[in-house]
């Protein structure tokens, strides 16, 4: 099992009990009296202090203990009389397990930028900022697969190398096997697929949802939970190459349930990090309050709980596209000419008109359903007037939409006729077609970029940072 985790430790009532350390050095501090080690494993944003007296060591090992290295330190958990911890570890024994030459390292106890925190990736975990995301993180991806086995959903693993494009965007990864150099060609000239691995074209999956909704035509409700690509070149604070997405279908879910069910699952992990995570939470609330300083006040987001707790706390009002419209029309900014973009029936919302709904006149989250058809996907079911469809998109405060979903189409006519509308193939999708031929039922379902809640509840400013390793373009290093 290992030694204690410092988690556990700084939990426990000192009582001069021997105990092992095991962690990496935030800060050495030496004063006449004793040698301070300030040791942190990343089980916590709080580090331990570890304390030996001077002389007690050989000069040699004390040189090696600078921030970054890895150290093994065996002695007494003792009451401590300094302020901000309760225990520390008086030492008896200490080893260093890996030095780190504090000329070359990068991370010395100074305030760094995000910028530059991305360009050492593979180091970046140790700060306190990205301990305290990478837990949270963790935090939800628990409590979402909790909250969906909890309520009777089966986790499905759709594939990640997939024929077919979901949202019909075309910004795809390709995978192939074929020599780039000199592919085989066929007779008019083209690239012969043929020859590739799986005899077609295949890309990197952009969505799990097609394939979702096969296994919930046979077990009622899934979910899946898994990596999607996007070969779009974005640059911005919100896009990533590489993202999670979790995506619900449930068999004879219409509209209103699939709503209910965004609503309480947001509810639900967002309230399940913000009481398993209390102090990476209230560091991250203090670190976005310091940046928020050189804001001038009206540019200034909630406090992060507050912010957590607005959603948690408030049922989310729910409004037609058309209502959404209306009231946009109405509202100052549009009539002060404030917003950037313009406001009409059939447009697709932007981020600004939808963080105004929000924040502004509702003040409270927001569920908008039945847009126009042209601005959606070709699987979603049309509205009995011809010119909607049964989709729903919730939005939050300081970030607009964070989950889009529908009500899928079953009927098969109407599928099709969409689906050649639209200009897909049928024969690429004639497997997603056919489940409305056989035994078609009433379903539903969302999607949830992962990231897109991580960078919510962790209140950072980008996305680039609420993922270990960020791909995008012109960047996949580490």
């Amino acid at each position: 099992m290992g030694p204690l985790q410092i988690k556990e430790l700084l939990q426990k009532a000192p009582e001069g009990q021997a105990v092992t350390l095991k962690g990496w050095v935030r800060t050495k501090r030496e004063s006449k009296n004793a040698i301070f080690i300030a040791l942190n494993d990343g089980s916590t944003i709080h580090n331990i202090q570890a304390v030996a007296e001077p002389g007690q060591f050989a000069e040699t090992i004390i040189q090696q203990v600078t921030t970054g290295a890895c150290l093994r330190i065996e002695g007494s958990l003792v009451a401590s009389l300094g302020a901000g911890q309760s225990v520390e570890v008086k030492i008896t024994e200490l080893e260093v397990y890996g030095t780190a030459d504090p000329e070359k390292y990068p991370l010395q106890p100074k305030k760094h930028s995000l910028e530059f925190l991305r360009e050492i990736a593979h180091l970046r975990p140790r700060t306190n900022t990205f301990g305290a995301v990478l837990r949270v993180r963790h935090a939800l991806a628990f409590a979402v697969h909790q909250y969906f086995n909890d309520k009777g959903f089966f986790y499905l693993h759709t594939p990640i190398i997939t024929a077919s494009d979901a949202e019909g965007a075309g910004e795809m990864f390709q995978v192939t096997t074929l020599d780039l150099d000199k592919p085989p060609r066929d007779e008019q000239g083209a690239i012969d697929y043929k020859e590739d691995f799986f005899g077609r074209e295949a890309n990197l999956t952009v969505s799990g949802q097609l394939e979702g909704e096969l296994g919930a035509m046979a077990l009622s409700k899934i979910y899946t939970f898994g990596p999607t690509f996007r070969a779009e070149n974005s640059n911005t604070t919100r896009h990533l190459a590489e993202f999670w997405m979790i995506e619900p279908e449930m068999a004879f879910f219409e509209l209103k349930d699939n709503m209910d069910l965004a609503e309480d699952f947001v509810k639900t992990v967002i309230g399940y990090a913000m009481e398993h995570c209390k102090d990476d939470l209230a560091f991250l609330q203090k670190r976005l309050e310091e940046e928020e300083k050189s804001k001038p006040q009206k540019d200034r987001s909630l406090p992060l709980l507050e912010k957590l707790s607005f959603v948690v706390d408030n049922p989310f009002e729910r409004l037609t596209y058309t209502e959404a419209i209306d009231i946009l029309l109405n509202s100052k900014p549009h009539k002060e000419k404030k917003f950037q973009y313009p406001v009409g029936w059939g447009i697709d919302l932007s981020s600004e008109h939808e963080r105004y709904l929000v924040e502004k006149h509702f003040k409270k989250p927001v569920i908008l359903t039945n847009y126009p058809r042209e601005i959606k996907s070709f699987y979603m079911k049309l509205d009995e007037d011809g010119k909607t469809v049964r989709a729903m998109d919730v939005l939050f405060p300081g970030i607009g939409e964070i989950i889009g979903g529908s009500q899928r189409e079953e009927n098969y006519d109407k599928l099709l006729e969409r689906v050649k509308e639209i200009g897909i193939d049928p024969q690429n999708v004639w497997w997603y077609l056919e489940t409305r031929q056989f035994g078609t039922a009433p379903h539903s379902g969302f999607g949830l970029g992962f990231e897109r809640l991580v960078l919510f509840v962790t209140g950072m400013g980008n996305i680039r940072d609420v993922i270990p390793f960020p791909r995008f373009p012109k960047s996949a290093e580490f």
